[in-house]
């Protein structure tokens, strides 16, 4: 005969002869057929049902007064529960149907006990995202009770249970509280009315979307909570985004007063005439054929002294370059070409220097008069028969508290709308740029809310700064100019306090 062995990795193939001599001893008795191995565990699944069907009737009834990722994460736990015990009853079953006669007569009554469990939560199927058909009528924006749906739904449930503005269960469910949740619902209403399907009021379509973002919700939980199905969810859910960019798009643009307050605010923190801090990020996500790796789309964001974002260019090649992102950005044209960002007045020293407006970049980018990054090394652009160690170490003191804007707005974004923080699937992989800039337009427009970002959310998202490489190239000897004017400058101020 001939045995296939797989171990270690490796297949091996073994021949034997072939053995069809009849045997002497006749003190052997039939070979027995195979044994039920699982028998001692038969009693105890309906004790495992009966606790699982516990456990799920005690986060229905109690949906409301556990935090949402309580929630979500005991939804997940039981659906796990329910598939084992589903993938264990089937093996028992089968072993019983293969070899009655070695089941025990007392374990034999629980075979009639022995059922498939329904998942309280079933694994999430959803429909590939189609573009809607035509525009519909939508019920009014306003915040109610709707009875366009047949169950009562946790949504439903969570609108008739509110006690005032300020409940913080608004808050843990969508990040805002209710106050905010209705400006920007009147804020987006215009465009979700257009949404095709009448039967979802505008509150649920946002609330759906927020809840999604916020959690990192699979479709089908999503439905589950909002009364509708998975597709229709993932449907609405793209409608949200892009009602997002098109409502919300204008907090990328400043006027000179709102330029004014930025450079004020930089100023506070020792970078006079400071315009924005440039920095780059990493989204990850899922390859689709399943082998792992550095899967990431690339963005690109300018940020001002209080986290807001100033411009965002998302869904660049994991292996492109800052430096070639940058040169082919928006932002690099606005400067380079159409000239209608940083040509304000240069801010004049007492000492008669002077540097033009500028940002700060990190050493992924090149030295440019209106783009200053650190120094590499002493004598980089410094004066020799200065003190170059210590205007060194000072500008790049000061210049990496800037960039640590960048970071901190990042970790906001991710910490507030978790969904970003999960493994995008590459499938889908074309709207998550759209989900990214509009999870920083959200972030943006709660930030002109006055609303804070709890602290318990930043906390889980504490990370080492990402690294890139550093620009080859040689810089601009007119930035190296102003670089080491506002250097000086520093050191100057610093002794004269």
């Amino acid at each position: 005969m001939t045995l296939i062995e797989n171990g270690g990795g490796k297949s091996k193939t073994t021949t034997t002869p072939n053995s069809n001599h009849q045997r002497t001893s006749s003190k052997r008795g039939p070979v027995p057929g195979p044994q039920y191995h699982h028998k001692h565990l038969q009693p105890l699944i309906p004790l495992v049902i009966s606790s699982t069907s516990v456990i799920n009737s005690f986060v229905s009834q109690n949906d409301l007064h556990l935090h949402p990722s309580q929630t979500l994460t005991l939804e997940a736990k039981l659906s796990s529960i329910t598939l084992s015990i589903n993938r264990l009853n089937s093996v028992i079953q089968k072993q019983q149907q293969e070899n009655p006669s070695s089941i025990p007569k007392t374990l034999k009554s629980h075979k009639s006990k022995s059922k498939t469990v329904k998942s309280p939560i079933s694994p999430p199927v959803v429909d590939e995202f189609k573009t809607p058909p035509p525009p519909s009528p939508s019920p009014s924006p306003e915040i109610a009770n709707n009875d366009v749906f047949q169950s009562d739904c946790w949504f439903q449930r969570f609108l008739s249970a509110e006690s005032d503005q300020s409940d913080s269960r608004w808050i843990e469910a969508f990040r805002m509280t209710k106050t905010s949740f209705i400006l920007l619902l009147q804020t987006l209403a215009p465009s979700l009315q257009n949404f095709s399907n009448s039967k979802i009021p505008p509150d649920y379509m946002l609330a759906s979307a927020l809840f999604r973002l916020a959690h990192g919700s699979p479709f089908k939980s999503v439905g589950i909570r909002f009364g509708i199905e998975a597709a229709v969810a993932c449907r609405t859910f793209y409608e949200v985004i892009r009602a997002v960019n098109d409502r919300l798009g204008h907090f990328f643009e400043f006027s000179p007063n709102d330029l004014s307050r930025i450079i004020v605010g930089f100023g506070w923190i020792s970078l006079p005439n400071c315009c924005g801090v440039l920095g780059f990020s990493r989204f990850g996500f899922e390859s689709a054929g399943g082998l792992g790796g550095d899967e990431a789309v690339l963005v690109q964001c300018l940020v001002d002294s209080e986290g807001r974002f100033l411009d965002v260019s998302a869904g660049w090649p994991n292996n492109m370059n800052p430096s070639a992102i940058l040169n082919h950005s928006t932002l690099y044209t606005r400067v380079e070409e159409s000239k209608d960002f940083l040509n304000g007045p240069s801010f004049d020293f007492r000492d008669g220097n002077s540097i033009p407006q500028y940002i700060l970049g990190d050493s992924c980018c090149p030295l440019l008069p209106w783009l200053l990054t650190p120094y590499l090394k002493d004598g980089d652009g410094v004066d020799s028969e200065n003190n170059s160690s210590s205007l060194v170490q000072l500008y790049n003191s000061v210049h990496n508290r800037g960039m640590k804007l960048v970071d901190t707005a990042f970790r906001s974004v991710r910490a507030r709308w978790r969904l970003l923080s999960t493994k995008w699937k590459e499938e889908s992989i074309e709207p998550y740029p759209y989900v990214i800039v509009a999870a920083c337009l959200l972030h943006n427009f709660l930030l002109n809310c006055s609303e804070p970002l709890p602290n318990e959310f930043m906390g889980e998202y504490d990370m080492e700064p990402e690294e890139f490489p550093v620009f080859g190239g040689k810089g601009d000897e007119n930035a190296q100019r102003i670089r080491y004017t506002l250097a000086l400058q520093l050191v100057m101020a610093s002794q004269s306090v």
